[in-house]
């Protein structure tokens, strides 16, 4: 399994959104390759599938997706009833879970 942290510069929620990907690694017991891209322009978040920042793709696929465009502005996420810049490790776990 490949995990792409993709975000722009500054972003707030990266610690988070980082933090969490590991930690719904472990709780998951998966194994992957976790790599961050920060990504500079509207036209590299284009080619990347930079849906707000940050965004994460499994294999590729952003999961959370649901229709959004492509921005390098802040990223919300619906989790627990509410929007927050990150999806929570229960969210996490549900995707990357066999």
């Amino acid at each position: 399994m490949r995990i792409e942290i993709l975000y722009a510069a500054d972003c707030p929620n990266l610690p988070v959104a980082r933090s969490r990907v590991h930690e719904a690694l472990r709780a998951a017991r998966v194994h992957a390759v976790v790599e961050e891209f920060e990504v500079g322009s509207l036209e590299e978040a284009e080619r990347l599938g930079l849906r707000g920042s940050p965004t994460i793709k499994v294999d590729g696929v952003d999961p959370f997706a649901g229709g959004g465009e492509v921005s390098i502005s802040c990223r919300l996420y619906r989790s627990e009833g509410r929007p927050r810049g990150s999806p929570s490790v229960d969210d996490l776990v549900a995707v990357l879970s066999p």
